[in-house]
């Protein structure tokens, strides 16, 4: 049987997310049997790859990084699934949209105590407006609320793909937890 080509990709949230994938503790190696993980921040694999089964991106997008990160994502995954209520709805990241980045960048590097209280001007992402979620810019085909999703959640979505079944999660997710 040929494995699934799973990737995963981390843009604007917690991290949460990853940490629900790690959760399924030994279920992960049940699930090993059929996935190959060809990419993410759980493996050492620096070039997203041209092919991809499935991919699960956490986060909102929220520059031009993420933007470009998610369109390539996209255009090399047969089905991309949008796992936690930030890539689902923006969430936290989309926390800043009512305020300006403006505002948020001066309250974050200014009027705090610093030693040196100043906007960087090199090394930052390049921020759009608003934090969006990723159905903003791509076509996502299954989303996964949760803040994070639980660990059985996510093993009863990849455990329905890799069977070639729809991942019916209707009574596993609701959002914020």
């Amino acid at each position: 049987m040929k494995k699934l080509r799973l990737a995963t990709l981390w843009l604007d949230g917690c991290s949460g997310c990853h940490m629900s994938l790690l959760d399924m503790d030994e279920r992960l190696l049940d699930l090993a049997a059929s996935i190959d993980f060809v990419y993410s921040p759980l493996v050492d694999v620096k070039t997203f790859p041209e092919t991809v089964d499935v991919t699960c991106i956490e986060g909102a997008v929220s520059s031009a990084e993420d933007e470009h990160k998610l369109r390539t994502v996209r255009e090399r995954t047969a089905l991309l699934i949008a796992l936690g209520d930030c890539a689902v709805t923006g969430n936290v990241p989309a926390m800043r949209n009512s305020c300006g980045i403006g505002q948020v960048m001066t309250t974050v590097y200014c009027k705090r105590e610093a030693l040196n209280p100043q906007i960087p001007a090199t090394g930052l992402p390049t921020l759009h407006d608003q934090a969006l979620p990723l159905h903003s810019f791509v076509k996502v085909d299954l989303f996964i609320p949760g803040c994070p999703p639980s660990a059985d959640t996510l093993f009863s979505a990849l455990t329905a793909l890799i069977e070639g079944r729809a991942a019916d999660l209707r009574l596993n997710t609701r959002f914020g937890a």
